[in-house]
């Protein structure tokens, strides 16, 4: 049957994966956690939520293997090690992790796919998860049982959500709705089916989820609708004990983004949005009073290559080259440095799912400026004793309403240049006492509810009952 025909392979691939470990305490593990990660070394939050729940895993169960399927083949097992400790400071068991590198990684490039992109990455998904699986069959899968594993999902975004099928229907364009199909009307109800099919199908997979695993409210409510479940918010990890340690004092007219290249992150707006600030105020853009924007983020492929020389073009057309920064594919220490010398992070991508830059922000001691959906909106620049956080206008027009605001605002929020250009200007103009008052309420804030800590925790609460068991 296919049913033993699948266990004899789990065996049989089990077996001669042990064979090749050289290290006896692996061998000796009695659990095999498998983590499906294509891209580990990636560098972005991503990695630090697998780096850090491996990290907890090892520290408290030590009769467990971590094995991570990654299609990073061009780097060697100690050199994704070493961009673990250097990137996020996090410094991993050699002798309890395992890598399984897989060749289909190809499959699931959204360059492969110009058109019915996420139905394509989801089909090469199948063929990438069916290799890793062939390859190595865990107990548990981190990715309702396949090749006889249990498997856990810890979701990060949305497949397919409620917020895109709006932008279609609305007819509206975007990174994943190009002009060509909201300019038509055919075009745009053909997509809007093919939405509606692949929520349905997305909805099928995600029910054999045993544990189901959320990084934010906004994503909790899409995947409760779509799956069919109650799953559990658990905000990623946050590196908040070292950010919170850089002093809030000598900060500088710098504004530090901190997100990977990817188009949905949209770099532009951030461009055009220093492009509107420099022209309502020119004295920005030299001498004591210049500011500086800097980009700082991992490249993953040559599609994030040629999305950086875009942005780089893109400063010269907007005449902002002299203001603007690229860090790419930067080291822990360096990422600190700027954090530790920048009065305002920026954050501007629609509907993100949580945004561990905005939290590294707030405990770094920067102020913030994000977009006002997704997970900033919901879950990190919210209240601070009660109050809600948000647009600044009113701020700057109520002078008796001036100091309550400060001492409850974590940060502020906007969607367009001329709002965040507003944001921007306005964290700039704050009086001293007022800029630091807003840096300790984010940073306490920041450091009760999204450390590194309190992640660990939570993951072990939930996978306690399966390790435990199994120990």
């Amino acid at each position: 049957s296919i049913k033993r025909r699948a266990s004899f392979y789990a065996v049989k691939n089990r077996k001669e994966f042990l064979d090749s470990i050289e290290s006896n305490s692996m061998k000796n593990s009695l659990l095999i956690l498998g983590f499906f990660h294509p891209y580990c070394n990636a560098g972005g939050g991503g990695e630090r939520v697998l780096w850090t729940a491996i990290h907890a895993i090892q520290k408290n169960y030590s009769h467990v293997m971590c094995v991570v399927y990654t299609g990073d083949t061009d780097v060697t097992r100690e050199e994704i090690l070493e961009k673990v400790k250097t990137r996020f400071s996090i410094e991993l068991n050699p002798d309890t992790i395992a890598f399984v590198f897989l060749n289909n990684r190809k499959w699931v490039e959204d360059s492969r796919y110009p058109r019915f992109t996420i139905l394509g990455q989801s089909f090469g998904s199948i063929i990438l998860g069916f290799e890793a699986l062939k390859k190595l069959t865990p107990d548990i899968y981190f990715a309702k049982k396949i090749f006889g594993c249990k498997v856990a999902a810890y979701v990060h975004y949305p497949t397919i959500s409620s917020d895109m099928l709006s932008k279609v229907q609305e007819r509206r364009p975007g990174f994943n709705n190009d002009n060509l199909i909201s300019q038509s009307r055919v075009f745009s109800i053909g997509k809007i089916w093919y939405y509606r099919i692949f929520a349905y199908l997305y909805s099928l997979a995600g029910s054999f989820a045993e544990i189901a695993m959320v990084n934010s409210s906004w994503t909790k409510g899409h995947i409760d609708q779509l799956w069919c479940v109650n799953s559990k918010i658990v905000y990623p990890p946050c590196d908040t004990a070292a950010l919170s340690k850089l002093p809030l004092d000598g900060r500088h007219r710098i504004i530090v983004s901190v997100a990977q290249f990817r188009p949905e992150k949209d770099h532009l707006l951030q461009l055009k949005s220093l492009h509107r600030l420099l022209l309502d105020h020119p004295n920005f853009r030299k001498g004591r009073d210049k500011v500086e924007l800097v980009l700082i983020g991992s490249s993953r492929n040559a599609s994030d290559d040629a999305r950086i020389a875009k942005l780089k073009e893109k400063c010269k057309e907007l005449d902002i080259v002299d203001n603007v920064k690229f860090e790419i594919n930067a080291s822990f220490q360096v990422l600190v440095d700027w954090l530790s010398k920048a009065k305002v992070g920026i954050h501007t991508m629609w509907n993100e799912h949580f945004g561990i830059g905005v939290v590294e922000y707030m405990a770094a001691g920067i102020i913030t400026v994000a977009h006002n959906s997704g997970g900033p909106k919901m879950d990190i620049v919210i209240s601070y004793n009660g109050q809600r956080t948000g647009n600044s206008i009113v701020y700057f027009h109520s002078q008796e309403f001036k100091f309550i605001r400060s001492y409850f605002t974590l940060g502020f929020l906007a969607n367009d240049p001329e709002t965040f250009a507003t944001e921007l200007f306005n964290v700039f103009s704050l009086p001293d006492d007022e800029f630091k008052s807003i840096q300790i309420n984010a940073k306490e804030h920041a450091i009760i509810h999204f450390s590194e800590h309190v992640f660990q925790d939570a993951i072990l609460k939930l996978f306690e009952p399966i390790l435990r068991l199994n120990k």
